[in-house]
């Protein structure tokens, strides 16, 4: 039996991000900082990549396999021989996906996840030399895909962080860990809904806060979520700006008939580990025979060039450029240059939300849902908290705003408040309230 006063580990295993926060002796969590080669970070970026370095002077060829900042540093340094995955996370729920092939070697996405924290373990330091045997790992309220499998990406998770020496795995909403995180603030009973925007899901959270001698007491009242978030907006951008210019919408010749390009293989751009895959795909030897046929073959060979050449990472760095002007700005100019690949295009606010319209749509149906759960009117909700990267984006932000009125709106550790609640979960005296162990029949 683990004492409620144990330390516990709170993990926020992002889409995009990867926070770690650990309880101290005074009951509170305190978030680990890494030491990146470009400075100091809390997010640790959920990369993974893969060399094979030449036998050197008699010695064999060594595997290397780095996580976060250094997988992105190796990627840098040689993409063309660099395996670089980004935005796993979105196939932890796809039966769809049982493996890749890295270097001749088959890897599920057990094995992904195990070879990140272990890598992620390393690079903490003395901090996460030694952990405790309890961890609450976040989950989203929906987890992203077209037929999400809750209990196979819970099996796929408990698999890995089973490889850290975790005893006790615990699994908590992630909109909840933002609440506890929140409730720091409160000086009074409160009603809270918490957005929790992420890479690849978006997940509302409806708590009651009460004052009681202990502390707040809190009650959850009703959650939702969808699968659509930051990497459904980025899909939109590349879609308009970027997919006709590597052929979508163009044809190729075949037996005389000029027939269209399929869109199937612009599907991969929707999700950034589907792009990585792609690259090492049976599809890429049918993309190469079109461009032998296209009428317009310079773009499949752009296409060709961003998977030969690994450019995705490049192109991600575009895209998260482009969202962060506009979201501080009415205009500004996407630029993607890698390669002999430029494309450089101006866009407006109002343009790029047409595009992620139905997007929108989509995470305002979820938070409709929500209210509708729980029971509650629109004026008993007394603070809104919104978290996450996604965040950001105005007509996300106006969502709220319109239906709940600015002074409700709260905003702030959209990258460390997770995994903060999620550690600071572990201090509850009931850990069944508010999170779950998977059960080993599942």
């Amino acid at each position: 039996m683990i004492p409620a006063t144990a330390p516990t580990v709170g993990i926020d295993f992002g889409t995009t991000n990867t926070v770690v926060a650990i309880t101290g002796p005074d009951g509170e969590a305190v978030v680990l900082r890494f030491d990146a080669p470009t400075g100091e970070v809390t997010a640790f970026r959920s990369t993974l990549s893969f060399q094979v370095r030449p036998a050197v002077g008699g010695q064999p060829a060594e595997r290397v396999v780095e996580a976060g900042p250094w997988a992105i540093d190796a990627y840098v340094e040689d993409a063309l021989e660099t395996r670089f995955i980004q935005s796993f996370k979105t196939f932890a729920a796809s039966a769809a996906f049982t493996d890749t092939v890295i270097d001749n070697r088959r890897y599920r996405f057990e094995d992904l996840l195990g070879a990140f924290l272990l890598r992620l373990r390393a690079h903490g330091g003395e901090r996460m030399a030694v952990l405790p045997p309890r961890v609450i790992v976040g989950r989203p309220v929906t987890f992203a895909g077209g037929a999400p499998d809750e209990q196979l990406a819970l099996g796929r998770y408990e698999a890995a962080f089973a490889r850290l020496g975790f005893t006790d795995i615990r699994y908590a909403y992630e909109p909840i860990g933002a609440a506890f995180f929140f409730a720091r603030t409160l000086n009074a009973d409160a009603n809270v809904l918490v957005a929790d925007f992420g890479g690849g899901t978006s997940d509302f959270s409806i708590v009651r806060f009460e004052q009681s001698p202990e502390g707040f007491r809190s009650t959850p009242l009703a959650r939702s979520g969808v699968g659509v978030a930051g990497d459904a907006f980025d899909y939109r951008i590349i879609d308009h700006l970027v997919s006709p210019e590597l052929g979508k919408g163009g044809e190729y010749r075949s037996f005389g008939k000029s027939l269209p390009v399929p869109q199937r293989y612009y599907a991969a751009f929707a999700r950034w580990d589907q792009l990585a895959l792609l690259r090492a795909s049976r599809e890429m030897r049918d993309i190469r025979a079109l461009a032998r046929t296209a009428l317009e073959p310079e773009k499949l060979d752009r296409m060709i060039e961003i998977l030969d050449d690994n450019h995705g990472y490049a192109l991600y760095r575009a895209v998260s450029a482009l969202k962060m002007d506009l979201s501080s700005r009415d205009e500004a100019t996407f630029s993607f240059i890698a390669g002999s690949i430029r494309i450089e295009k101006p866009v407006s606010r109002p343009e790029f939300e047409t595009w992620i319209a139905p997007d929108l749509a989509a995470m305002e149906k979820a938070v409709d849902e929500a209210m509708e759960r729980s029971g509650l009117a629109t004026d008993q909700i007394d603070r809104v908290f919104l978290t996450g990267g996604t965040s950001f984006v105005p007509a996300v932000r106006d969502i709220f705003h319109r239906r709940f009125g600015t002074e409700r709106i709260e905003t702030g550790g959209e990258f460390e408040s997770i995994a903060s609640g999620l550690a600071l979960i572990g201090l509850e005296p009931d850990l069944d309230v508010w999170s779950e162990r998977r059960s080993p029949s599942s």
